[in-house]
């Protein structure tokens, strides 16, 4: 049996530490350890992973900056962005690894023994997928006010400026003021569904993997999920896109002055 919620494996100051956190911090750790390396052995002409490494963020950088339109917005949105895709990435992969979700304790609940997984993709907790939901759309909001300042930044929800403008164009500018307003409400409101839809779309792919892999194990453990695992590998790779490109889009969208669009 699979449980939705991430499973307490000890406390830590009265703060229960999940499988999924645990799964975290290694991803944290993979991270730490590869930067450094690439760092101390960085060069104008890197060779084997290295080589690797440099096309991926050069390839990524170039999308990066397709979607945004300049190169400046880009370099500052990048390395946020790119840190998304490649800790989602590796946090969805680890579920594919040996002993994920197999090796653990078993407790008895309810009369039943069950398997407490000492390990659990990280992705597949919707704590985890909605802090950095929370994250990347915080991200955006204080990129939108450091570029546009905090008049041009509320103005993008509520058009401040059409508001005092509206007074001296008479009634009709007025009517049109109050509708954008309401428009404007609808905006902050959509703030909110963002996270959801950011995080709820990652939990619940990683998590309906983890859920049919775990399915076919129980039927037969050799040759036949082999398909189903290069399935999910292809899934993490599209789940980590989407979100670093939405992220990407979400702070192009924040930093673009009101109504630029519309004038482009």
């Amino acid at each position: 049996m699979i449980s939705v919620a991430a499973e307490p494996i000890f406390h830590l100051a009265g703060l229960p530490i999940t499988n999924s956190m645990i799964n975290a911090w290694i991803g944290i750790v993979l991270f730490v350890i590869v930067g450094l390396i690439v760092r101390k052995r960085a060069s104008l002409a890197p060779r084997g992973f290295l080589n690797l490494v440099d096309f991926s963020i050069e390839m990524l950088l170039q999308k990066a900056e397709e979607v945004v339109g300049d190169r400046e917005r880009t370099r500052k949105f990048f390395p946020i962005c790119a840190s998304l895709f490649f800790f989602i990435l590796v946090s969805n992969w680890m579920g594919l690894f040996p002993g994920i979700g197999s090796i653990g304790i078993w407790e008895v609940e309810h009369g039943e023994r069950i398997l407490i997984p000492l390990f659990r993709p990280a992705t597949s907790d919707l704590n985890f997928t909605l802090a950095i939901a929370i994250f990347s759309v915080a991200a955006a909001h204080i990129f939108g006010m450091l570029s546009l300042g905090f008049v041009g930044y509320a103005s993008k929800f509520v058009n401040i400026r059409g508001i005092f403008r509206a007074i001296k164009h008479g009634p009709m500018a007025i009517i049109v003021a109050c509708v954008e307003f309401c428009v404007g409400l609808l905006e902050i409101i959509s703030e909110f569904a963002k996270m959801l839809s950011l995080s709820l779309r990652l939990f619940g792919n990683i998590f309906a993997g983890e859920v049919l892999l775990t399915v076919i194990y129980s039927l037969i453990s050799f040759v036949v999920p082999l398909p189903f695992m290069f399935l999910e590998l292809l899934v993490g790779v599209i789940q980590a896109t989407v979100f670093a490109m939405l992220t990407l889009v979400f702070m192009k969208s924040m930093t673009d002055a009101h109504g630029e669009e519309e004038h482009a």
